[in-house]
């Protein structure tokens, strides 16, 4: 009997985080997560909201556990070189009737709690080592002493007591909003990090949020996954422009041998160029500000479109035979247009939602099925090149064998 609540603890454990990873699809935007008035979705005897996950990075020098909180009102952003969760003007709504329906002298009329916890640690969350299938803590475990009525239950890291972090927020009497205290999470270890709020107390149902938090890591508000591509982007933009200066000069010295293919591949290499230089400068700026400068982006993912389209159309021209054996593409040009004008439309699509969308270090679902039609175009245009360079082989092999004999 223990053994099968134990495994529906973690069935509903598992499911909570399942809903958890759905919901961090919603509005968050870069690395600042604005919340407005979010509301609270319900797993077991709990409600939550999934108010961010980011991979958070602490550098060598990290500083103790002991002073990993501070709650300084003059903080707007984490320490320089730590790795923080900053809480910036996080308040919660009750609805009016929850509110009518407390003691007006109250100190504590609900309380909603902020839960800080590693990927590692998530199964902490939740009475399964209790052999409990509730995330709050119930009559009965009260009773045995093996959690605080009306809490989330948290089982603390022993290596770390102050891990998963919790942060309670409290009702007073009759108000309606209850804003959290301004406190920035400095993190001690690098990992994988969750934020949700959480309340237990089924008289708050309908409770909203609002407000942001800031993630940021030593080197700027860039999450993990993001960190190394800025100066990736940063190395191809001058790679791209040597490579631009050598292509320039050969184009100069052969000019007269210069067909319509290379005014092709010249304008590859500038659009590569291009979209590098805005990738870079787009990471740099969401870098500094933790926002995503969306004009940049929008013009990046064109770029980075409209370069990957050309570059296999290019391929699969030259694959054909297009300046090798023969002058043009000839009649195959409405078919390699429409083929190619498809994959821009998918590409574009696909990076649209996935850099506009929020940046929680976790692929979006939506991005999942949007880059299936991109995958099959891909391997339709590998397909179709094989198929074309075989063809364009044997037609060298016949030229070759009539200019011998």
């Amino acid at each position: 009997m223990e053994v099968r609540e134990s495994r529906r603890a973690h069935r509903r454990l598992g499911f909570f985080f399942l809903i958890a990873a759905l919901v961090s699809i919603a509005a968050v935007d870069a690395s600042v997560h604005d919340y407005f008035n979010e509301a609270f979705n319900s797993c077991s005897n709990a409600f939550f909201f999934h108010g961010g996950s980011k991979g958070l990075r602490t550098p060598c020098s990290a500083i103790p556990p002991s002073s990993s909180t501070t709650s300084s009102p003059n903080i707007t952003t984490g320490p320089k070189g730590k790795s923080s969760i900053r809480f910036d003007d996080v308040t919660f709504i009750r609805t009016k009737e929850s509110a009518d329906a407390q003691n007006e002298m109250q100190e504590n009329s609900g309380s909603v709690e902020a839960i800080i916890l590693d990927i590692k640690d998530r199964k902490r969350i939740g009475g399964a080592y209790l052999k409990s299938d509730m995330i709050c803590c119930t009559p009965q475990l009260a009773e045995e002493k093996a959690c605080k009525l009306s809490q989330v239950i948290i089982q603390r890291n022993l290596d770390n007591p102050e891990w998963p972090r919790s942060i309670t927020t409290s009702f007073a009497g009759r108000n309606q909003e209850a804003k959290m205290e301004s406190v920035t999470v400095r993190i001690d270890k690098t990992g994988m990090y969750y934020l949700y709020f959480m309340f237990c107390d089924p008289h708050l149902k309908g409770t909203i949020i609002k407000g942001r938090t800031m993630w940021r890591n030593p080197s700027g508000y860039l999450p993990g996954k993001m960190a190394p591509l800025m100066v990736v982007f940063g190395l191809m933009s001058l790679a791209y422009l040597v490579l631009g200066l050598i292509w320039f000069l050969k184009f100069v010295q052969h000019w007269n041998d210069v067909i319509q293919l290379h005014y092709h591949i010249t304008a590859d290499l500038a659009l590569g160029m291009c979209e590098s230089a805005l990738w870079y400068f787009e990471y740099s700026n969401l870098n500094s500000t933790g926002r995503r400068p969306m004009g940049i982006t929008m013009w990046a993912v064109t770029f980075t479109a409209v370069k990957n389209t050309l570059s296999r159309l290019l391929l699969l021209v030259v694959s054909m035979g297009y300046g090798v054996v023969r002058p043009n593409p000839g009649g195959i040009t409405s078919r390699v247009l429409l083929f190619g004008g498809a994959y821009l439309v998918a590409s574009e699509w696909y990076e649209l939602v996935e850099h506009l969308g929020n940046i929680n270090d976790f692929s979006g679902k939506t991005a999942l099925f949007l880059v299936l039609p991109v995958t099959l175009l891909d391997a339709c245009f590998i397909l179709w090149i094989f198929s074309s360079l075989s063809k364009t082989l044997e037609q060298l092999q016949v030229l070759v064998l009539c200019l011998l004999g």
